[in-house]
């Protein structure tokens, strides 16, 4: 499967039966431990993973594998609930083939989200971070091969993270009085964490967090011409800047700490669109 337009073609037309002809303002992607916005959303339809073709079921604790239509801060959104990462074994293109499928369901927006590893120093687990731009260190691209209708051959990615997104978020976040910091993301292949090496190489790299997703989906959002906003949970301090080991666990604790203010950061952007 190429994962490309006429598939996500055909997903749309799946998922358009469930929700009708609604049209989302905005397409959110919840990381690890971040489903819980779904809670806020008033549900149109709730739709597996399995019954999407082309998704497969989702098998990293803290993802959901669901994809959710409705209601949020009064604006009709999909929702994301669960990734296809690479370390599962899965194609870049699969990765990013989400983000087709809600631009051909009418999204204009991605909203991205993430459970990352802090690489900043100064930074602590739970903290909130506007993702102001990204390194691929996956050495993976999905837009290599034909080009896709609709796709950019080039795309422009000196502002992978749009300007006025950000400026949004940044207001919202004011407002509501939620710590947000900013910096650059690193996406890595994974599964393993990384070693202290690796995370020293990151921080000379100018890396703040890191990460095993979100990359190929901005790549793809930006091709097709979407706004993408971009959002990590510092979940832990990266190997090397803590005495203790890293786990899942502590990962999924961390997001349970920061849901809230990420729940009302994004509902707050969402009504503001």
């Amino acid at each position: 499967m190429s994962f490309g337009e006429r598939e996500a073609n055909a997903a749309a037309d799946v998922v358009r039966r469930r929700i009708g002809n609604s049209v989302p303002v905005a397409a959110i992607v919840l990381g690890s431990g971040l489903g819980g916005l779904a809670d806020d959303i008033d549900i149109v339809a709730r739709i597996a993973y399995g019954e999407v073709p082309g998704f497969p079921a989702a098998t990293v604790a803290g993802h959901a594998g669901a994809l959710i239509a409705g209601t949020l801060g009064g604006r009709f959104v999909l929702a994301l609930a669960g990734r296809f990462h690479m370390y599962e074994g899965h194609d870049v293109r699969l990765a990013a083939f989400p983000a087709r499928v809600c631009h051909a369901l009418g999204a204009k927006t991605l909203i991205v989200s993430n459970a990352a590893g802090g690489v900043n120093r100064s930074w602590q687990p739970s903290d909130l971070m506007l993702i102001r731009d990204h390194i691929n260190l996956m050495f993976r691209n999905p837009l290599i091969g034909a080009l896709e209708p609709g796709d950019v051959r080039f795309p422009d990615m000196s502002s992978p993270y749009d300007p006025a997104m950000a400026d949004l978020a940044r207001a919202v976040a004011k407002d509501e009085r939620i710590p947000l910091r900013e910096g650059v993301y690193a996406g890595l292949l994974g599964p393993a964490y990384e070693t202290a090496a690796e995370v020293r190489m990151l921080e000379l790299f100018g890396a703040d967090a890191v990460g095993m997703s979100t990359v190929p989906e901005v790549i793809v959002a930006r091709a097709l011409g979407m706004r993408v906003l971009g959002l990590s949970c510092i979940t832990n301090l990266a190997c090397g800047l803590s005495s203790t080991p890293i786990t899942h666990a502590e990962v999924l604790d961390a997001t349970s700490h920061a849901a809230a203010a990420f729940q009302r950061l994004v509902r707050g952007v969402v009504a503001r669109l």
